[in-house]
């Protein structure tokens, strides 16, 4: 991978972490996750405007991820609303390089070497040790399991997007029509926002936008980096994003054991390096 796409991923790690925080500290998730569609949904349409329309054969990715990101808001919201940071995060980014190591590899038959799949058991070993930890012992199991379920929704429209984006013939294009097809979150959880309380604290709203421009920015430059870039190894240089969080939980919001929940993102961090630098 080239200095220039290595510098585009970890940006867009720091920025993805960032929003999850906002995410995990609003007193309105849902509605931060509402103005995160929304900020996407008006990306895609100045995408859209300024580029090339996609190829018909990347349709079908589009509309796949499309359908998969639904899923993702949903988990996003319970595992935030169950778990802390330091432990959702790490355990459903950790998880993904490794299954999408395993998509590319059914999928467009591309095998990792020896030290890929070093760098996958390092992830599996990190993930066994924050699900393990006193803390975690403690915590709501279903956090663990809405986290997992992430994980895959999280790999499948990373493998998804990978292939769709390839195939587009306008990365910009493919990019503007997935980012406006998530409007219908932003209508649908406004709207049940005013029948449940009557209203909307549009506050609330301004701030996720802030997130929204900082997850739209991470995932652009993220598709940008897999037409550079091998599939694999952007997903996983993607996750060193969980040492972030697991930074971010323990610093800002106070999430403990601190010192299991940081070796936990090292050790995550570590495999999805050694798996990025393999290929």
């Amino acid at each position: 991978m080239s200095a220039f796409a290595l510098s585009l991923v970890l940006s867009a790690a720091v920025l993805h972490a960032s929003w999850n925080a906002l995410v995990k500290a609003a007193s309105d998730r849902a509605l931060v996750l509402a103005a995160v569609a929304s900020a996407h949904a008006m990306a895609g349409l100045v995408l859209i405007w300024i580029s090339e329309p996609p190829s018909l054969a990347s349709w079908v990715p589009i509309l796949l991820s499309t359908l998969i990101h639904y899923v993702y808001y949903a988990l996003l919201f319970q595992a935030y609303r169950l778990g802390d940071l330091s432990q959702v995060y790490p355990i459903s980014r950790g998880l993904a390089p490794a299954l999408v190591a395993l998509g590319a590899l059914a999928l467009i038959g591309e095998m990792l070497p020896p030290a890929g799949w070093a760098g996958l058991i390092a992830i599996s070993g990190g993930i066994c040790l924050l699900a393990l930890q006193r803390g975690a012992a403690h915590a709501d199991p279903r956090a663990v399991g809405v986290a997992l379920l992430l994980g895959l929704t999280i790999a499948s429209y990373s493998v998804a997007d990978g292939i769709g984006v390839r195939i587009s013939e306008s990365p910009t294009g493919y990019m503007g029509w997935l980012f406006l097809l998530e409007a219908p979150v932003f209508f649908f959880i406004v709207w049940n926002r005013r029948r449940l309380k009557g209203t909307v604290d549009w506050r609330v709203y301004a701030i996720g936008l802030l997130g929204g421009l900082f997850s739209v920015t991470a995932y652009g430059t993220v598709l940008y980096a897999k037409t550079i870039a091998p599939i694999g190894a952007v997903s996983a240089i993607r996750e060193s994003s969980v040492v972030i969080a697991a930074l971010i939980g323990v610093l800002f919001f106070g999430e403990r054991p601190w010192g299991g929940r940081l070796a936990a993102a090292l050790i995550v961090a570590a495999g999805v390096l050694t798996l990025a630098v393999s290929g």
